[in-house]
């Protein structure tokens, strides 16, 4: 129960992205954000490989834990993050939290709004990560 969870995707950085936003729009879940972290520490002088972070949410999730003051805490880790990037083999990666240790450790609602979250976004990567 890592608490990261990381596949090779199958397809090169560009595609990876591309296929991740449609499957993201297909999914009826919102894109809010995409992060350069390449772009980002350019700025700063610094050459990394690529690596863009997306932020994405679906309402009908994220408003039962944002309608309740107990459950509001979650929110700094809202929306979801999925994280596309190349290392130095060449290949593309697809990182994202595993939610499964963190939503059984709180229970209740928030166990039920990660799980159902995390299932829907396997899906969507389903098509794009290699599974082992």
């Amino acid at each position: 129960s890592t608490m990261f969870l990381e596949n090779e995707s199958k397809y090169d950085f560009d595609v990876t992205l591309e296929k991740l936003k449609a499957e993201v729009e297909k999914k009826s879940w919102k894109l809010t954000a995409i992060h350069d972290l390449q772009q980002t520490m350019k700025t700063y002088g610094k050459d990394v490989l690529p690596v863009k972070v997306l932020a994405i949410c679906h309402p009908k999730h994220s408003s039962k834990i944002l309608e309740k003051d107990n459950e509001r805490i979650v929110s700094c880790m809202m929306p979801w993050r999925i994280s596309v990037y190349k290392k130095s083999d060449g290949k593309t990666y697809v990182s994202r939290i595993n939610p499964a240790p963190m939503a059984k450790a709180y229970g209740g609602l928030v166990e039920q709004v990660m799980t159902e979250s995390a299932n829907e976004i396997e899906v969507m990567l389903g098509d794009i990560i290699v599974i082992r």
